[in-house]
């Protein structure tokens, strides 16, 4: 069950709190959060939270990340979970809180608990269930997105995973990287949820490198409610996920912050999966780069250059390089003309071939435009 409602968090006004409730029979979970090292309040509670994989509700806000805001934070964070529990007769223990938003500013309480009553009405009263719902979840939890965003997947077996998420902005790995909420009607242990979903994340959210700034409330969180009663096969459910988080993900990466092209770097011939991700995270991480990505200037020796920085097995004098499917470098020196690169459609493909092994990874990011610094020299004004 779901809803979204507006409690007046965000001064631009709408929908800025959500709510998702597991009816069970099951309310077993799994979450990953940030690595970052200074986390959010609602990050430390919800640790705690998840100590025993059960969950009966999330509770998500926007227009404020409730971050660096000191004791009386965290008290907030307590007090919205006991205000989710005490409406929905569920233990607050059993409460996830997130928050995105500006860092440093106390949330209102009083708008939060007003957003919790109509929300939790809104789901007892009103249904909470269908698209409805849980698209205005899903458009609650926006911050700088220009859009909401949903994937669904429905098995053959009778189980299904729908998912939302929202991040624009600081999307950089850290086992999570923006608050993301998955639910299944399907009968699994909190154990292999666990496991699916960070087998899910390493190759989709934990790849997604768009500026390469790291949240500080970091949140993926996945529900499992057995109403199904179908209990799937392990590695098809986590084929099944993965396969809704990476839609999730190319939907994090279209709508970022101010960018002009979403671009994918893929590493091939990697001694090692590590390897490649390392260095496709070192191409996705030069501002060089992906400036000269936005003025459409295939400057292929900007790729090399961010590879060299990396400690990864390779001959820097054999590696390939090719960009929107034009082989610009062969073995360390020039092939094809740059100018036969067009760079002007959205989708960006670069493809580096170290010639050191098998292994290969893709990162996702974006360009570096006028409008990304503008949207976040004026963010908090």
């Amino acid at each position: 069950m779901a809803a979204g409602v507006a409690c007046g968090l965000k001064t631009s006004g709408g929908l800025d709190l959500a709510i998702v409730q597991n009816v069970g029979p099951l309310q077993h979970a799994a979450s990953v959060f940030t690595s970052n090292r200074c986390k959010a309040n609602p990050v430390l509670w919800s640790e705690q939270v998840m100590a025993d994989g059960i969950v009966s509700a999330i509770v998500l806000n926007s227009g404020g990340a409730n971050c660096y805001t000191g004791s009386r934070g965290f008290q907030t964070t307590h007090a919205t979970a006991e205000s989710v529990a005490e409406r929905l007769e569920i233990s607050a223990g059993d409460v996830l809180v997130c928050s995105t938003g500006l860092i440093g500013e106390q949330l209102d309480l009083d708008k939060l608990t007003a957003g919790v009553w109509d929300a939790t009405r809104a789901i007892t009263m009103d249904g909470g269930a269908g698209e409805a719902a849980g698209l205005d979840a899903a458009t609650a939890i926006m911050t700088t997105d220009t859009k909401p965003k949903q994937a669904k997947h429905r098995s053959a077996d009778g189980w299904t995973i729908g998912g939302m998420a929202k991040g624009a902005g600081m999307l950089a790995p850290g086992l999570a990287t923006m608050l993301v909420v998955i639910t299944t009607d399907a009968v699994l242990e909190p154990a292999e949820l666990d496991q699916a979903l960070r087998s899910a994340t390493r190759v989709t959210f934990d790849r997604l490198d768009s500026d390469g700034c790291m949240s500080t409330n970091d949140t993926v969180s996945l529900l499992a409610s057995g109403a199904s009663g179908a209990t799937p096969d392990l590695p098809d459910f986590i084929a099944a996920l993965t396969e809704v988080c990476r839609d999730l993900t190319l939907q994090l990466q279209a709508d970022a912050e101010g960018a002009a092209h979403d671009v994918a770097i893929e590493v091939v011939g990697a001694s090692s999966e590590d390897d490649a991700v390392e260095v496709a995270r070192a191409v996705s991480r030069s501002n060089l780069f992906k400036a000269a990505v936005f003025g459409n200037d295939p400057n292929w020796g900007r790729v090399l250059a961010a590879v060299g920085t990396t400690g990864a097995a390779f001959d820097p004098y054999g590696i390939d390089v090719a960009m929107n499917g034009v082989q610009v470098c062969t073995a360390g020196e020039p092939d094809q003309p740059r100018e036969l690169v067009d760079l002007a459609p959205r989708a960006v493909h670069v493809l580096i071939d170290l010639h050191a092994g098998e292994a290969g990874a893709t990162i996702w990011t974006n360009d570096l435009t006028h409008d990304y610094v503008h949207e976040n020299s004026a963010y908090a004004s």
